[in-house]
């Protein structure tokens, strides 16, 4: 392993201007990917910027009724926060479905998002990948692809996001907020992450030495009602091969407003909007339900070993929906 420097931020300012000492600087919260990654030989830092004891460990609730979430709330204390439970409790399950105890009680909210793809390709620093080396070549796409893209890829990558969090903050209009040398910022998490295209190694849209303090979530009332499914190979723990993120606004049978992302299917987390869109103004029913999910499914182009995810995500989220819809008419 590469020697690294080690520093402890004691405030968000100082973080921000230690990692802005230069490029090979790493944000560290629980270490639960970027240790892995430095062990493999992915990530080599020169500094390691501990946020961990930063204040940002707290849920609050903000002025206009939505939550406030810190970036180094652990994901342990995230989903049990009774509000999380009680008002997201889609965020909650995503929490619980991402990990086991052991892991959810190091890793931390920022670092979740901030996760890099779990592609084998990727942490295999003896082959070529665009994401750690661009312009190398993707070989997972004549080679192993069975839990590939099958929306948004593109011949440069067709790696996935692994984070079952970042799919119920995309369902329900998660805003991630940050600070930099310049000031604070904030990007819908929609757009936290850009479209693959022919820069795979470009994956987020946060400016440089960027750090993220918190996400906020919008007050959204039929949130309350919000699901998460998970779909994996192994009941373990295991990454997702398809999951669904919901919440149904349902009123005498008549879909009044949704929300609907997708997970283990793209670069990033994806927001089901064509699918919204079928959906409200029309009956809250499973051939609706099905329509719409073949709208949005429609532009996808698997690859020989992962069509079966157009099926899968298509079913899991009919499953979900109905679910919602049935809980709402009793």
């Amino acid at each position: 392993m590469r020697e690294f420097g080690y520093e402890r931020a004691l405030d968000v300012p100082g973080a921000v201007a230690l990692r802005g000492t230069g490029p090979e600087a790493r944000f560290l919260g629980g270490g639960t990917n970027l240790v892995d990654l430095m062990k493999a030989g992915v990530e080599r830092p020169a500094l390691l910027v501990d946020v961990r004891r930063l204040p940002l460990d707290r849920v609050e609730p903000t002025a206009d009724g939505g939550l406030c979430i810190g970036a180094t709330v652990t994901n342990s204390d995230l989903a049990a926060h009774p509000d999380v439970r009680r008002r997201y409790p889609a965020l909650a399950q995503a929490v619980l479905a991402g990990a086991s105890g052991q892991l959810r009680n190091m890793a931390t909210v920022g670092g979740n998002l901030l996760q890099r793809t779990r592609c084998g390709y990727f942490a295999d620093v003896s082959g070529p990948c665009n994401r750690r080396s661009p312009g190398s070549g993707c070989p997972a796409i004549a080679g192993e692809h069975r839990n590939s893209a099958v929306l948004g890829a593109s011949e440069h990558c067709v790696a996935v996001h692994p984070s079952d969090m970042a799919v119920a903050l995309a369902a329900l209009d998660a805003v991630v907020v940050y600070e930099t040398a310049d000031g604070p910022g904030a990007l819908p998490i929609t757009r936290l992450y850009p479209p693959v295209g022919d820069a795979p190694h470009i994956e987020t849209a946060l400016p440089p030495g960027a750090l993220v303090t918190g996400v906020t979530l919008p007050p959204l009332p039929y949130a309350a009602g919000s699901r998460y499914r998970k779909v994996r190979e192994r009941a373990s723990y295991a990454f997702a091969i398809g999951s669904v993120a919901a919440a149904l606004d349902v009123r005498d049978g008549v879909v009044r407003d949704v929300r609907l992302a997708f997970g283990a299917v793209a670069s990033r987390p994806w927001r089901a909007r064509m699918a919204e869109r079928a959906l409200v103004g029309g009956p809250a029913g499973a051939e609706a339900f099905g329509a719409a999910a073949d709208a949005e499914l429609a532009a996808a182009g698997p690859l020989p070993g992962n069509a079966y995810k157009v099926a899968l995500v298509r079913d899991l989220t009919v499953t979900v929906l109905t679910e919602l819809a049935e809980e709402a008419a009793r």
